[in-house]
């Protein structure tokens, strides 16, 4: 079987790292597998016998041509910029990575962010750069209520962590559905839920997968929702933020803070505000990095349950966006 790797890395370094822990996780399952490499050729030659693409956000077009393709692997947890390909052969399955690694080192950045802003850590920062000593009032954790944003499994991971932990949790889903490993913990959804969810909410972490309907949700009438000091918390994507809206709430003091891992564009340019504002934790989209040994024995799952004609894991609805 011929598997394509391609994608758009760091540096080639990161790309053959991937493509060792690749190779070595499917070797056991199928032990023929034939890997092509995408070097960025302007006019790549790949035989048409390709049956599996493992990509990693690809340049548009790249997957054209290969009418033999059976299944596309990406090793990223979020597909939408792989569907906005257009090019994408529309009859052949997608699937997303759940890695259980990802999902926990995503509870354990939500758990710090929460635990920042529970704290004051945030201060603290700011008095050390000041050489100011200062001690700050200390909130217990169940004196504050939590609003994650979001149910799948990064989502259900950080709000089970931050439950574990004593503070108040729900949960929010954009659609309506049942919300796997949450037992215990309120789940709301729908357009409707969110306002009254928002007005009583000390801190909001965003986990939502990236569609239609959640572009740009954290906007000036979503942050005029929450009550006056109120933070928050964007792990997911820059383009769930109106940017200009939030800005406006952080100068006014509205919104008291926001930890923010992922942009609108990136790397944040250098220009940008957010680098220097006093009421942001910047972090360089870091949150939950893939770890190519644990995410390759994920592949190898589901290349197993494709020639095995069993049924592939975490398929991509596209119409959802996920």
């Amino acid at each position: 079987m011929d598997i394509l790797l391609t994608g758009r890395w760091a540096d080639d370094d990161e790309r053959d790292t991937w493509l060792a822990a690749l190779c070595e996780a499917v070797r056991p399952v199928l032990p023929g597998a034939r890997w092509w490499l995408d070097r960025g050729e302007a006019q790549p030659a790949w035989p048409d016998r390709i049956e599996i693409a493992v990509v990693a956000n690809p340049l548009p077009g790249r997957l054209q041509g290969l009418p033999r393709l059976r299944l596309i692997q990406s090793l990223w947890a979020g597909v939408d910029r792989l569907l906005a390909d257009e090019s994408l052969p529309a009859s052949v399955p997608i699937a997303r990575m759940v890695d259980p690694a990802m999902n926990a080192a995503m509870a354990e950045t939500a758990l710090w962010a929460v635990l920042t802003l529970q704290r004051g850590f945030h201060h603290y920062a700011a008095q050390q750069r000041a050489g100011l000593w200062r001690q700050l009032p200390q909130r217990r954790a169940d004196e504050l209520t939590v609003t994650v944003l979001g149910c799948g499994q990064m989502g259900a991971a950080a709000a089970r962590r931050l439950a574990a932990m004593g503070y108040r949790v729900r949960a929010w889903r954009a659609t309506a559905g049942a919300a796997a490993g949450l037992a215990g913990i309120e789940v709301h959804a729908g357009a409707e839920a969110l306002a009254p969810l928002l007005a009583d909410s000390d801190i909001v972490v965003n986990l939502l997968p990236l569609t239609p309907a959640t572009r740009g949700l954290i906007d000036a009438r979503f942050l005029a929702a929450l009550p006056p000091g109120a933070a928050l918390v964007n792990l997911a994507r820059g383009a769930h933020v109106e940017e200009a809206d939030l800005l406006a709430a952080l100068d006014s003091g509205r919104l008291g803070h926001a930890v923010l891992d992922v942009f609108a564009t990136e790397p944040l340019p250098a220009s940008h505000p957010f680098w220097s504002h006093p009421r942001v934790t910047l972090l360089p989209h870091v949150a939950a990095l893939t770890d190519p040994r644990s995410a390759a024995t994920v592949v190898a799952a589901n290349l197993g349950a494709l020639v095995e004609g069993r049924e592939i894991a975490h398929r991509v609805d596209r119409r959802r966006g996920y």
